[in-house]
């Protein structure tokens, strides 16, 4: 995913915590917030409870990897990653994610279009 793509400033990660614009469940917590721009741009965030550095690293690629593989509308997003994660299958956490995704109304068309 490139560069493009992420949010970069802790600011705008507070902005969207603000706007309080959120959707979650057991495993994950959604903050999101309409864009004028062209394109999405996202955050992973995991809590220091949820095992160590490495484990922690590997669930922020897990959820980058679901990420990459749908089209979104122009919106930021923040996703918080709880430490329940840890009992989930790469599988689990990919419909989990999906699941998410399609309540928070961010993918384009709202269905489990993939990119091309």
């Amino acid at each position: 995913m490139k560069k493009q793509y992420w949010i970069k400033k802790n600011q705008e990660i507070i902005d969207l915590l603000k706007l309080k614009q959120t959707v979650g469940d057991r495993y994950f917590v959604l903050y999101r917030s309409k864009l004028k721009d062209t394109h999405f741009r996202y955050a992973v965030s995991v809590n220091k409870k949820y095992g160590n550095a490495p484990e922690r690293n590997k669930a922020k690629r897990r959820v980058r990897e679901v990420v990459k593989e749908y089209q979104y509308k122009n919106y930021d997003f923040f996703i918080v990653i709880k430490t329940t994660v840890i009992e989930l299958t790469f599988d689990e956490m990919h419909q989990k994610l999906l699941k998410l995704f399609k309540r928070a109304e961010i993918l384009v068309g709202g269905t489990n279009e993939q990119k091309s």
